[in-house]
């Protein structure tokens, strides 16, 4: 399920415009320096073919007058200086757009009526790209789902008054959509009829994403009722948000080669960032914006939020003392900073702007009629021809005395582009170092990464990780009756200070039977890091050797510092297989008495499996009156006084609990080298039907008083599904 999510939407994107920028040999995109560049090719008959590379950075620039706000026309490309990263570039394309100069686009009539611009788009625009010329190119995105059904109501009704009081003839307007996947629900058009109709199918439409989680189940703050909780479900939101971004990445590149300047209206109930999450995914969005000449301009559809310090009506008493503490108002202000930073950052970095916190959406539409109303697009060749992935920052400049008290809007700047050639075996190592290093991201093989945390000492954490390839993005080479692939897989971490402390190296050699099928499942590879309490930074880039795709992920990481919780409890794993594992010396907890727990990431299970647990309770507190419990065979335990943690786990849907396994008591800590009581369950999935589940790890310390209630989202099908198959530590598993 989690896992193909991004295929899946590639697969569902068929946007008409894109169907016109084929045609295009040669273009200009917007955001890609490269060096001129041509060569030279013998064909088959003989003669040869000329391939020219001729690409441009591209950059909008508005001059206006501070006191008025107006303007300034008449400018010439002698009049501007553009430097990148300090440097002077010579302006190779200049070129001024004005909507009140726009021409009107005769729409031919068709037996449903109205045409939209896509007919003229992908009839015609290849061959006269000027068509388009002083037109507002303006894409209305409704995220439909992370809205709420009343926030819909509000985008649209904020839509339809743009489009029937506010548009002008110079706008050309789509709308796209994306609830289970990304639709184009109405092509570019200046027709207000086919608009509205298309908006109007949006009312109504409830909101399909999973509920924000909080990461590490903390409850404290919460209503203490049936219908509110708080659920670690934070590997499902970074999925979600992951296939967000990749819909505004599908946007942009099925319009990167229109010149103009194109306006991305993204209406969003809030795109939360938390857990776990895919730094990599955020610049590659923004990237691929910039490259397209797309501003984001972010649109809070949540509006003006109360948010009362005890709760409102809705929902049931606090628990705790968060409420006298003042800790139940930061918690909620907290995330709904949270879930409108990413927003933010998408509109800062692609020359937009975001709008939280109103009622009044109009304004955004202003905005966007403001800023395109006329600008200069600037163009040159970047004198750095390496392709090193780094940001590179512009600066432009009015070179004109006559012109003072001037105000110059523009991008801060762009990423280089970083694209890998196949080259000597003694070059490959340098390109994915280089990758590790680079800035940009590299997206072209879809990954997705699982920490967890076991403490192995008084300062010393094992973090086990996980990370996922999907096997159709893996090139099968055929020999005999066995197929052959390998990957390389480097990744390092880096600690608040920026060292590095931990390293990561592997080529993993696939050596399969064709009967396996691999394309169709995933590829799992374990392994481990040794690290104190802290924040930390991981990256790790995947390579896939047959084409040289790759991919990373990078995300910060937080060691917790246990000593003064009053619970000290582990990550919990869930598992669907254990595996045999005869090594005889090995560091990670997940290998138990020669067998060892695959994590499953997606937390996603078939009802013919089994549902694995594992957990650990360290440094519970003596129970003084109690007698010593009698030795088991065995079984190991530390001396000084019993211990009594009581532990079960329910599953809920909809804060109604269906199941929970029968209440477990330790009265000894089994791992005395890490003074931990350690819990494994099993449970068997036939009891549960098929559905969305929440579950619930009840962990008490009797003898404290102490307890802690982590929950954890999870997914039972009633068919095949995704599921990691036998594997051994820092080797890749093939998932079936």
């Amino acid at each position: 399920m989690s896992l193909r999510l991004a295929m899946s939407l590639r697969q569902a994107v068929n946007f008409s415009w894109r169907r016109a920028m084929v045609a295009m040999l040669v273009g200009v995109v917007a955001g890609m320096p490269l060096g001129d560049g041509w060569a030279q090719q013998p064909d088959q008959s003989g003669g040869f073919t000329l391939k020219v590379q001729s690409d441009i950075v591209l950059t909008n620039v508005v001059v206006r007058d501070k006191k008025t706000g107006e303007v300034v026309k008449g400018l010439k490309a002698t009049d501007f200086t553009i430097l990148e990263n300090g440097k002077p570039q010579k302006i190779e394309s200049f070129d001024y757009q004005n909507v009140d100069e726009a021409a009107v686009l005769r729409e031919k009539s068709t037996v449903i009526g109205k045409a939209t611009i896509a007919d003229l788009v992908n009839g015609e625009f290849a061959a006269n790209p000027a068509t388009l010329r002083d037109h507002r190119l303006i894409v209305m995105f409704f995220d439909l789902s992370s809205m709420q059904p009343e926030d819909i109501d509000r985008a649209v009704e904020s839509a339809q008054d743009y489009v029937n009081k506010k548009m002008q003839p110079a706008d050309l307007v789509a709308l796209v959509s994306m609830s289970t996947g990304l639709t184009m629900d109405q092509d570019f058009t200046s027709d207000k009829k086919a608009l509205l109709r298309g908006l109007g199918k949006y009312n109504g439409t409830e909101g399909t994403g999973f509920a924000n989680g909080n990461e590490g189940g903390n409850s404290g703050g919460t209503a203490d009722d049936a219908s509110s909780f708080t659920s670690d479900d934070s590997e499902y939101n970074a999925l979600n948000t992951d296939r967000e971004l990749y819909a505004i990445r599908t946007i942009a590149k099925s319009l990167e080669r229109v010149d103009q300047r194109k306006s991305l209206l993204y209406f969003s109930g809030g795109l939360t960032r938390q857990g776990i999450e895919n730094q990599a995914s955020m610049r590659a969005a923004t990237n691929e914006a910039v490259k397209a000449n797309m501003a984001i301009y972010s649109v809070d559809s949540r509006g003006l939020e109360a948010l009362p310090p005890v709760g409102n009506a809705s929902t049931g008493s606090l628990r705790g003392t968060a409420a006298y503490s003042g800790g139940a108002m930061q918690s909620q202000l907290d995330a709904n900073f949270g879930s409108q930073e990413t927003l933010a950052t998408l509109s800062s970095d692609t020359g937009g702007k975001a709008f939280f916190d109103s009622n009044d959406f109009a304004p955004a539409f202003q905005q966007v009629q403001h800023d395109t109303e006329a600008y200069y697009i600037v163009g040159f060749r970047s004198t750095n021809t390496a392709r090193d992935g780094s940001f590179r920052h512009l600066t432009v400049r009015l070179n004109r005395s006559d012109v003072k008290d001037v105000k110059l809007e523009y991008r801060p700047g762009y990423y280089a582009p970083a694209d890998f050639q196949h080259q000597k075996t003694e070059d490959r190592e340098q390109v994915l170092i280089e990758e590790l290093r680079s800035d940009l991201p590299a997206t072209d093989v879809a990954i997705y990464l699982q920490a967890l945390y076991f403490r192995m000492g008084d300062n010393k954490f094992f973090v086990p990780v996980s990370l996922i390839i999907p096997g159709s993005q893996i090139h099968i080479v055929k020999n005999g009756d066995r197929d052959k692939a390998n990957i390389d897989i480097i990744g390092q971490v880096k600690n608040a200070e920026g060292i590095i402390v931990g390293n990561v190296r592997d080529t993993v050699k696939l050596a399969l039977d064709a009967a396996q099928q691999v394309q169709q499942k995933k590829i799992q590879y374990s392994t481990g890091f040794t690290l104190a309490p802290g924040r930390y930074h991981l990256k790790f880039v995947v390579r896939e050797n047959q084409t040289g795709a790759m991919g990373s992920f990078e995300t910060d990481l937080q060691v917790p510092d246990l000593k003064k919780s009053p619970l000290k409890l582990s990550s919990i794993v869930l598992s669907s297989q254990r595996v045999p594992n005869t090594a005889k010396k090995t560091t990670s907890p997940l290998v138990r008495d020669g067998v060892e727990w695959i994590p499953n990431v997606p937390h996603v299970f078939r009802q013919d499996q089994h549902l694995y647990f594992l957990y650990e309770v360290y440094d519970p507190t003596r129970d003084k009156g109690a007698a010593e419990p009698a030795s088991s065979p065995g079984l190991t335990r530390r001396e000084g006084g019993p211990v009594r943690v009581l532990t079960s786990i329910e599953f809920l849907i909809g804060g109604v609990k269906v199941y929970e396994t029968p209440l477990v008591e330790a009265k000894v800590v089994n791992i005395p080298e890490r003074g931990a009581v350690a819990f494994q369950f099993d449970v068997p999935l036939t009891q549960l039907k098929p559905g969305s589940y929440v579950c619930q790890v009840n962990v008490i310390d009797d003898a404290g008083g102490s307890f802690s209630f982590p929950r954890m989202a999870m997914n039972v099908w009633a068919g095949a599904t995704p599921v990691v198959a036998p594997a051994t530590a820092a080797t890749p598993a093939i998932s079936q």
